[in-house]
């Protein structure tokens, strides 16, 4: 999961187009080494800093997540044949942005933030119950960068390999 707060937003002209001002978040959902749902769009609210913006990108990718542990709970419950030698569900998240980490991972309701409180905490009880780790990645090695911003040829060429499981 990444995200790119304000990254389209133009100082010259910002009150011709609003969505300039709006960060967009992207994600890879990977399910036995191979990606199964990608996703990257801007923003539905404004974050109000770069920290904001990743925890709105880490709710949004969860709400997709999520879904998919109890339907893979439920297959296997069923007896239906999961390729996994673990017998728990258990997604682990990769953030670069250490504010969103603290965020994700500790549970504080903070003055500065009541207003994320309903909409996207939905995932604590996952994180409390371990069934979701959230874990520190280096920005060079975030999988859903070019899916956040323009990236060089470069960085397109490391991460693709590593996307499509090669």
């Amino acid at each position: 999961m990444d995200a790119d707060f304000s990254g389209n937003w133009d100082p010259k002209s910002p009150e011709k187009d609003r969505d300039t001002a709006r960060s967009r978040h992207g994600y890879i959902i990977m399910y036995e080494g191979a990606p199964i749902l990608w996703k990257s769009q801007l923003q539905t609210e404004i974050a109000l800093s770069s920290t904001e913006s990743e925890y709105i990108g880490i709710s949004y990718a969860l709400r997709e997540v999520i879904p998919l542990m109890e339907l893979l709970r439920e297959m296997k419950k069923l007896k239906f044949p999961i390729l996994s030698e673990v017998p728990k569900i258990h997604c682990k998240l990769f953030e670069d942005n250490s504010g969103a980490l603290e965020m994700a991972k500790t549970h504080k309701y903070r003055p500065r933030t009541k207003h994320l409180n309903v909409k996207l905490h939905h995932f604590r009880d996952y994180v409390e119950r371990k069934e979701i780790s959230i874990h520190k990645i280096d920005t060079l090695e975030q999988l859903a960068d070019y899916l956040t911003k323009p990236v060089s040829v470069d960085i397109l060429q490391y991460l693709r390999p590593k996307v499509m499981g090669w």
